[in-house]
């Protein structure tokens, strides 16, 4: 029996030293999401394709994203010393949009001070596929996931 797309998404991402190219196509192949899957807090984590920012989240202390609504998202959230899980103001705020995105129309999240748009796609109800398209990052598209 094959897998489904979303089965195949959650396999590869939970490997080591993926090729950008695999996960872009994997996650090409996953449905769109609405913006209102998306309320609550996420953690997030990052697919192993050795792109620079997997490092500079990593220590960060990169926590994941939380979205009261789509006019107010913490893109950015790290954890403190003593664990307190909290908004990183270098990294501004954020907001949802559906936008149109390799051939499909997803929720995206639009930041307000910094040229980065991330978009998502559906993988389950606890977990969203997300792919960071920035000006100011190099390597490409940076892959990540959010989970509940």
């Amino acid at each position: 029996m094959s897998l489904s797309p979303e089965q195949h998404y959650e396999q590869l991402v939970a490997g080591k030293n993926l090729s950008g190219d695999d996960v872009q196509a994997a996650f090409d192949n996953l449905q769109p999401i609405k913006p209102e899957h998306f309320f609550g807090t996420w953690k997030g984590a990052n697919v192993n394709t050795g792109h620079p920012t997997e490092e500079k989240l990593t220590g960060m202390n990169w926590a994941g994203k939380t979205f009261r609504s789509t006019e107010d998202v913490d893109p950015i959230e790290v954890y403190q010393e003593n664990g307190e899980r909290v908004w990183n103001p270098d990294w501004g705020h954020a907001r949802l949009r559906q936008i149109e995105w390799k051939g499909k129309v997803s929720t995206a999240m639009i930041y307000d001070d910094v040229p980065i748009i991330d978009y998502f796609r559906y993988v389950k109800e606890d977990m969203i596929a997300g792919a960071m398209d920035a000006k100011i990052a190099p390597g490409g598209t940076y892959y990540f996931y959010l989970y509940k």
